[in-house]
């Protein structure tokens, strides 16, 4: 009778550790085993870190249990001093542990905040291979979308949607904004993240040291898609790299200010698009924040505050805002309702992209609500009335 009792106890031994091995699924290395130098770097500062804190995690936890079963109860021959209340020695190794460890821990974070800095150009594509001098990094413009990332490549004249392709080995510029809310940019096998901010830019740099398909993703909540807000991360070779870029330029589409327009509409899911042409300066205007045609671009906005202002001469260069990121801004009634600074001039590719309801600016000397034009001299009655006026106290 105990050996048939035995057979069913051993059978099932194993029973919760076969339970475990489907939690292992997700399990995902990436980390500590990327693609990329960058990240890789930055897996080790992870490892040196944790190694240094586990110095004194270890011990404690270990002399923790020591203590308890050395001092328990059932133990008479433990030592008993329930006067004693100091010693020099461990306080000494209380403190002096964690301040050098935390010392350690400053030395390393110091010198990797400035070598990882992600706005820093790429000093080696990996351990003892530095980048050439006269290597020019692939330059990759990044757009966050709701719920959706765009790609845009300069240098090559193409524009993706949710698919990003590198060439393994060569250093990668990112320069990357966000065209509602913020997002955080993030290609785990490649380099750190980084956010993604309208009406700002920011910078990444990396390298892929292998070919693969990787992913990339948001790692800041922003709304109902964000759980999918993911796209396909591919390091390819040389010649894999251009034949992708042909075959992009063969899709026949182009991406121009309407197209963007469209494009920024929210989706979830959104499937992966190629445009075969870029409307240029499209992302400056993203940063900028004056896609919309006729729409004052905040730059031209600074470098007019910074001359002082256009003043009250400038005080109805506005329009009505039809479009705001689908916030309804534009259908409350009233002149002051929703409104946008109006460009003072606008280029070629703006004119011919303009709204049918949006008036042309005027091109005539701009003049204040009641006052002269500048240079005219002002009436008598008006001279009279300043006069007259009283003047702040000195």
């Amino acid at each position: 009778m105990p050996e048939k009792l035995s057979r069913p106890s051993t059978r099932f031994r194993l029973l919760p550790l076969l339970a475990a091995f489907p939690l292992l699924a997700g399990c995902n290395m990436v980390v500590l085993d990327p693609a990329g130098d960058v990240a890789q770097q930055q897996g080790n500062l992870i490892l040196v870190s944790t190694v240094l804190m586990l110095l004194i995690i270890v011990p404690v936890m270990a002399l923790t249990i020591f203590f308890a079963w050395r001092y328990r109860a059932a133990n008479k021959a433990a030592t008993y001093k329930p006067d004693w209340d100091h010693s020099t020695q461990l306080e000494l190794v209380i403190w002096a542990a964690p301040l050098l460890i935390i010392i350690c821990l400053g030395a390393v974070t110091w010198v990797a905040t400035h070598l990882l800095d992600p706005y820093r150009p790429l000093a080696r594509t990996a351990p003892g291979q530095p980048v050439a001098a006269a290597t020019q990094p692939i330059d990759v413009q990044v757009v966050a979308l709701d719920w959706k990332w765009l790609f845009i490549y300069p240098e090559q004249g193409i524009a993706t949607v949710n698919e990003l392709a590198l060439p393994a080995h060569h250093p990668v510029r990112f320069r990357i904004s966000a065209s509602s809310v913020m997002n955080s940019f993030y290609i785990p096998a490649l380099a750190g993240q980084i956010y993604a901010m309208p009406g700002m830019e920011t910078k990444l740099h990396g390298v892929f040291n292998q070919t693969g398909d990787f992913t990339g993703f948001s790692a800041n909540y922003s709304g109902a898609g964000f759980s999918n807000m993911r796209f396909a991360v591919k390091s390819l070779d040389d010649a894999g790299f251009a034949a992708w870029v042909a075959a992009t330029k063969a899709e026949g589409k182009t991406l121009d200010r309407n197209a963007y327009l469209a494009l920024e509409k929210p989706s979830e899911r959104a499937p992966v698009q190629r445009f075969a042409a870029v409307e240029p300066q499209l992302f400056d205007a993203v940063v900028n924040m004056c896609v919309e045609p006729g729409k004052m671009c905040m730059h031209d906005m600074m470098s007019i505050d910074a001359a002082g202002g256009a003043g009250i001469a400038g005080i109805h260069n506005v329009r009505s805002l039809a479009y705001d990121k689908f916030a309804a801004r534009g259908s409350e009634p009233g002149y002051w309702g929703k409104r946008y600074v109006a460009a003072l001039c606008s280029s070629p590719l703006m004119a011919k992209a303009e709204t049918p309801d949006a008036a042309p600016a005027s091109q005539a000397p701009l003049t204040g609500a009641g006052l002269p034009s500048p240079g005219k001299r002002a009436a008598p009655a008006q001279t009279a009335l300043n006069a007259a006026s009283p003047r702040p106290l000195s």
